[in-house]
């Protein structure tokens, strides 16, 4: 699997498979691999706090607004499916791809 197959095109949109940290030191994307990109986040899981740290930090990376993000799949789980309005699946992946540690 290449980084490229961290986006799933659906009918909605692009969709961005996401891992998440909750409970780090710092809100930001870490990396991208090929089971999705990496994201960290200070807000602990608890009553969606971390998942919405994860739209906003995602939103902020990809420069697009937050109500563009919406976190469709993996409300309850380290791996998430975060639907990006706004850009299509081949921008989505270029963005992926331009991602330097």
């Amino acid at each position: 699997m290449t980084r490229n197959a961290v986006v799933l095109e659906t009918r909605d949109g692009p969709v961005l498979l996401v891992r998440a940290k909750p409970g780090s030191r710092r809100d930001a994307v870490t990396g991208v691999d090929a089971r999705g990109v990496r994201i960290e986040v200070r807000a602990a899981p608890e009553k969606g706090r971390a998942n919405e740290a994860v739209v906003r930090v995602l939103a902020s990376w990809l420069g697009v607004p937050r109500a563009s993000v919406e976190l469709v799949a993996g409300s309850a789980a380290r791996d998430k499916r975060v639907l990006v309005r706004g850009l299509t699946a081949t921008e989505l992946r270029a963005r992926v791809e331009d991602f330097d540690v």
